[in-house]
């Protein structure tokens, strides 16, 4: 695959709930059974509902967590000064940037404008 991946919330959601067409399934199966990749922005918004299903809550467990550093609070700052998105896009796409790996997210129309990020959207493989 060659590429390392930053997983958006709404791609654990629609994987856990089986809305892929077949291939993009495949797709995201190879990546989240590699030692996918999350944001602290995506664990907390996985986990912060009332009711967690327990495939969800193994899969945080096992994920590789990037957490908010100062470099990615810089760039932070920046991507909100440049392009006024919300808080939590914002640090999402910090995250990847400043780690180098490609958001793969189905909300393209919320990061697509941000310079140096790399984005796939699964729903369209």
């Amino acid at each position: 695959m060659g590429k390392n991946f930053l997983i958006d919330t709404n791609v654990v959601i629609d994987f856990s709930h089986g809305i892929f067409p077949e291939n993009s399934k495949k797709f995201v199966a190879e990546i989240l059974n590699k030692k996918p990749t999350i944001s602290a922005v995506t664990q907390i918004e996985l986990l912060g509902f009332s009711v967690v299903p327990p495939q969800i809550e193994k899969f945080v467990r096992y994920a590789s967590i990037f957490g908010i550093n100062n470099k990615v609070i810089q760039k932070t700052i920046e991507i909100r000064k440049q392009y006024r998105i919300k808080l939590p896009d914002a640090l999402i796409a910090a995250t990847a940037i400043v780690n180098n790996l490609t958001l793969l997210t189905r909300n393209v129309n919320d990061f697509k404008n941000i310079d140096k990020l790399n984005i796939v959207n699964p729903h369209e493989l």
